[in-house]
């Protein structure tokens, strides 16, 4: 029996923020699948003429390179673009997907490494067959590795980047005064958090007094969370200033 399905996964935060990440469809990552697979095919020839270059010294030897180099173009390939991009190959760049922590959580790199090693096992016998039946009758479009690794794969939506000078001024700010951790908690801070955040500052003379408090000290709850600034930071920021100094940590 199919599963209940859902088109998109809520997450709600401990300080009470929902982000909400629309699904990819089967079809969306099977598109974005080819262009992976012919990614990786043209690895594969090339090192197919490398291994060839080994022929003359043992046939065997040429066996064995040949077999280990598709290993690691085929399970490496995945591996290393969605570390370094963050769930993302060249095919779910080319089609804005992700891979994400179905709890929202950072994404391991264990969870990666799951999710690639499983492959082997979604593509069998051929095409993809159990993996693509797999996410055809999960909840949440999941292939077998998703399930292991506890992972979706998410759209992404088209951001306008903002005016980062009238949202938040060029002033001093003591949080860029740490380089290190900002750029920490840029590399943790999704887009739907980051978008909140925008939306909040750019609309804060539009809320309720006791509304507005409570919204920035939900907002700055969550960021302090994702990485954690030195006291001396920190200290004599409102929840509100603090969410403005990281909306310029983020875009500046």
């Amino acid at each position: 029996m199919t599963a209940t399905r859902t088109r998109s996964l809520d997450i709600e935060t401990p300080e009470g923020v929902v982000f909400s990440y629309e699904l990819a469809t089967p079809a969306a990552r099977a598109l974005a699948w080819a262009v992976d697979a012919a990614a990786i095919w043209t690895a594969i020839y090339f090192i197919g003429q490398m291994a060839s270059m080994l022929r003359p010294l043992d046939r065997d030897w040429e066996t064995a390179a040949e077999a280990l180099l598709y290993f690691v173009a085929q399970i490496g390939y995945g591996i290393v673009l969605e570390w370094r991009w963050r769930g993302q190959t060249v095919g779910k760049r080319l089609f804005k997907l992700r891979v994400i922590d179905s709890q929202g959580l950072r994404l391991q790199l264990s969870q990666i490494v799951i999710r690639n090693l499983l492959r082997l096992v979604d593509s069998l016998p051929l095409m993809y067959l159990v993996g693509g039946t797999a996410s055809l009758f999960s909840r949440k479009y999941q292939r077998l590795g998703d399930l292991a690794a506890n992972t979706v794969v998410a759209r992404e939506r088209n951001w306008v980047e903002p005016d980062v000078e009238q949202l938040a001024p060029a002033k001093y700010n003591s949080l860029l005064a740490h380089p290190s951790i900002a750029a920490r908690l840029r590399s943790k801070v999704g887009p739907e958090a980051a978008a909140i955040a925008v939306r909040a500052v750019s609309q804060r003379d539009g809320y309720e007094p006791l509304a507005r408090v409570e919204l920035f000290r939900e907002l700055a709850g969550y960021f302090r969370e994702l990485a954690p600034f030195p006291e001396e930071a920190v200290e004599g920021l409102t929840d509100e200033q603090y969410v403005r100094s990281v909306v310029r940590v983020i875009y500046g």
